[in-house]
């Protein structure tokens, strides 16, 4: 009598076992029941999101859990208003490598094989005669966008420095995106969850909404944390000096967006003057103005008047736009949307790194196994690649 046949030999097994997905936390119905993880991300926009993401890849055999007080991995803030813009124009000198792997990130979906809608888009910054050498006339430039140089006046800005390698992109769609490729590869992400800072830990709120629309606390819970980021923007410096009283050196100002609802096309340029962005957006204009200072401790954005009349706008944005019309004049004319109130004009809190509006992406270590993750104005360019060197730090640590 013979045995069975035998059964033909397989593949080795991988030695290397598959990824799991992570958890999502959506609502206060799904039970957290979590108690420790070895690294917690607070705060899932883009900083956050992709620093996380970063370290599925390079700490991929330690627990971690982002945590979003929203209810998606959005930005919240001042980037889901306005549209991100890559520029070779921002880099701060000696920092031209890290600009040109955030390019291409972006260009490459973070490395991960999906696609983000990443546009190629030439930026112009207008200039007033006698401004340098090698720029490009302003009629030459915007020869093949009629509409663009219907907003200015050539004469008063006849020059143009042109990055012919601009890009736009949509930061809030970077954010959703990293955050899904970290849970795609074993993080857990915690939504409608306000974070506190304890010794040794996090305190999670766990946030619903009543019948009567109030956000209130559901429940408390507390885990323990080897690692914790911050990256939660402009909030993420009071987050860590109200949580355990560290004394951090960071700033915010209040940035609003209006809008000139003129025609701009599928290739318009993105034009620059004064500081003063207008960043071309379903067919009409955002206008990203320029951050001159910190707001004061205590500050609540309030609008301005113009010729007597309120506005929705920022009285220092004000001035900023009359200084400009003579040079751009369809500032003055009835395309700018300025509101009645302050609640008419989107706007959002933006870190200042450092307390200041020209510096870069910036991660600080407050204290061992603490770090503050803060992108600010310049997050557009270099925000990929602060989060991301921050990822090798933790993961090497």
């Amino acid at each position: 009598m013979t045995g069975p046949e035998p059964v033909p030999a397989g593949p080795p097994p991988d030695p290397t076992p598959p990824r799991r997905a992570g958890s999502v936390w959506a609502h206060v119905g799904q039970h957290f029941t979590e108690e420790a993880f070895d690294i917690v991300v607070i705060g899932a926009g883009r900083m956050g999101a992709a620093c996380a993401f970063y370290l599925r890849q390079l700490a991929p055999g330690r627990s971690l859990l982002l945590v979003e007080e929203g209810g998606l991995p959005n930005e919240e803030g001042a980037t889901i208003l306005a549209p991100g813009v890559w520029t070779a124009q921002d880099i701060p000198a000696g920092q031209e490598a890290q600009a040109e792997w955030t390019r291409e990130q972006l260009l490459g979906a973070l490395g991960s094989g999906k696609t983000l809608e990443v546009e190629d888009r030439p930026l112009l910054h207008l200039l007033p005669a006698g401004e340098g050498s090698g720029l490009t006339p302003t009629l030459d430039a915007l020869a093949d966008f009629p509409e663009a140089l219907a907003l200015l006046d050539p004469a008063r800005l006849p020059v143009a420095r042109v990055d012919p390698r601009a890009l736009t992109y949509r930061p809030g769609s970077l954010a959703l995106l990293a955050a899904q490729q970290a849970i795609g590869q074993g993080a857990g992400l915690l939504l409608n969850t306000r974070a506190e800072l304890v010794p040794g830990g996090v305190r999670l709120h766990r946030l619903t909404v009543t019948n009567t629309h109030q956000i209130v606390v559901h429940e408390t819970r507390q885990i323990r944390a080897g690692v914790i980021i911050v990256a939660a923007g402009a909030a993420g410096p009071a987050l860590v000096e109200q949580g355990l009283g560290l004394h951090t050196r960071h700033g915010r100002a209040y940035r609003q967006f209006p809008r000139l609802d003129l025609l701009s096309g599928a290739q318009t340029p993105v034009l620059r003057a004064s500081g003063l962005t207008l960043r071309p957006q379903n067919g009409g204009y955002t206008l990203v103005p320029a951050i001159h200072h910190r707001d004061p401790h205590g500050y609540h954005p309030a609008g301005g008047s113009l010729t007597g009349v309120p506005t929705g706008l920022r009285r220092e944005l004000l001035e900023d736009l009359v200084g400009l019309m003579d040079a751009v004049p369809a500032l003055a004319g009835e395309g700018l949307e300025l509101g009645r109130s302050s609640a008419d004009v989107p706007g959002a809190w933006l870190a200042l790194p450092g307390g200041r509006p020209d510096a870069p992406p910036q991660a600080e270590e407050l204290a061992p196994g603490l770090h503050l993750l803060l992108g600010g104005p310049l997050a557009d360019t270099l925000g990929l690649a602060a989060a991301h060197e921050l990822a090798q730090r933790v993961s090497a640590g």
